[in-house]
Parts: C-alpha cells; structure tokens; sequence
C-alpha cells in the first residue's frame, strides 16, 4: 500500500481543513433538538460549510446524496438526513462530516445525546466510545503500530461492556477523503503498519450497545446493528509528530 507522507505545509492545510470541520460540528451541535428534523442538521451544516468556504467532502462521493451523515440510535454509520427523521427526547444521534480546503480533506464525527431524557446506560456508551477514541490517540507515535492504536480503542470499549464495530474501519486522509493504510478499531499491540512522522489518519470508533454486528440498509448507505442495539461513533483527524499525536479536528 501506497502511504502518503505528509510536509509539513500539507499538514498546516489540513489543520485548516480540521478546524473548519469542527467548527461545522460545533455550529450542527446547537440545531440537535427534539422536533428537528435531521434534515435540519444538514441545512444548517450546508449553510455553515458555504460561509466558512469549504467544500463538502461526502456530498456526491461516491453518489452519496448529502453533506452530513446523520445516524440515529441503532444506525451506526452513514445514515442520510431526511425531513421525515424527527429526533425525540432521548435520541442519541452521530454526526459525521468532512469537509476540502485547498485540495486537502478534513473528517470528524461526534454522537450527541437529544434533550434530557437519555438513560444513564446510553450516556455511558457515549462516554467510553469517546474515551476509546482518545486512547487510541493516545497510542499515536512514530513506531507505534496500527495494532497498538486498535488495541487501545478496542480495550477501552471492552473494559466498558460493549463491542466494537469490525465492518467499518478508520483510514489514512489527505488529498483523498480515505487513503491508505485502514485503521482497524480493534487489534493486538505490535502488529499491523508502522506509524511514521507525517502520516495523517482518522480514527473513528464505532461502538454497539449490544453485539458488533451490522446490516446495511436497501438504501444501499445506512448501516444499523443486527440486535436494534444503540450505536455510539466518535472521529478525529490525527497527524503523527515526532511528539506523538496531534488532534488536527480538535
């Protein structure tokens, strides 16, 4: 596999890119609500993308129709925004989005509790798969191996008695929204890909309530759980330094 090594004015872009991602989460955060639609989301991020001057990254890749994707409690990934999906009180619902700026990609994602009434068994999901992805970051550095940074992620959801996706994997980012190498959520330390300076990967967990396993839709892009288990997914945008990790969607 072809692994792009990135300059250090490539990742100066990306961490543009990075912002802008995180800025059109932050902006899509304060629309999540009970009564708005999911449609609403993608109205408000597609406003945002456009003010800020970046382009969307998913909208028409690979003919999917959206710039967000939006997935509600037992969808895991990919779920398209509709005006007929209604978050209610006591949704969680996972926001993905990336966007380009000066030809380089940016992709994060974050699962936000809908209003007050989340059970606290839900809010844990949120809680370790976020830590997860933490832990994975924190096993970033140059000789570290893809092993250690699924091993991380996958011990973390564990610990916390869920399971981790495999059908969906994390990747390498840049002048493409997925680049070599694939980043596994899961894994034994010490195996897989060496990390080296310069490399820029996306980490993003996808962790089930209840079993790993996942079915994906006729409409050929929502993936749900097999078991109608809830779902919980987080991203960061990471460059490998000589220091170790540096959250570049932060």
């Amino acid at each position: 596999m072809a692994i792009m090594i990135k300059t250090p004015q490539e990742i100066e872009k990306m961490r543009r890119s990075g912002q802008v991602v995180r800025e059109v989460l932050e902006h899509v955060r304060k629309f999540v609500k009970p009564g708005a639609s999911t449609q609403d989301l993608e109205d408000a991020a597609a406003e945002k993308m456009k003010e800020l001057g970046a382009k969307p990254a998913f909208k028409g890749y690979r003919g999917y129709p959206c710039v967000l994707c939006t997935s509600v409690n037992d969808e895991v990934v990919h779920g398209i925004p509709s005006t007929k999906r209604m978050l209610k009180d006591g949704d969680i619902v996972s926001i993905d989005t990336g966007v380009i700026i000066d030809g380089f990609y940016g992709d994060s994602a974050t699962t936000i509790a809908v209003g007050s009434k989340v059970p606290a068994k839900t809010r844990k999901l949120l809680e370790v798969t976020e830590a997860s992805l933490e832990s994975g970051i924190q096993a970033i550095r140059p000789g570290a191996t893809l092993g250690d940074v699924g091993a991380a992620v996958q011990e973390v959801v564990e610990a916390g008695g869920f399971s981790v996706v495999r059908d969906f994997v994390g990747h390498g980012i840049g002048t493409r929204l997925h680049e070599d190498p694939q980043v596994p959520n899961y894994g034994q330390r010490g195996q897989g890909q060496k990390l080296r300076e310069g490399m820029v990967i996306a980490i993003e967990p996808m962790v089930n309530a209840g079993r790993p396993d996942v079915q994906v839709l006729s409409d050929g892009w929502t993936a749900v759980t097999q078991d109608g288990s809830l779902s919980a997914h987080f991203e960061h945008t990471v460059a490998v330094t000589a220091e170790g990790a540096e959250i570049l969607t932060q």
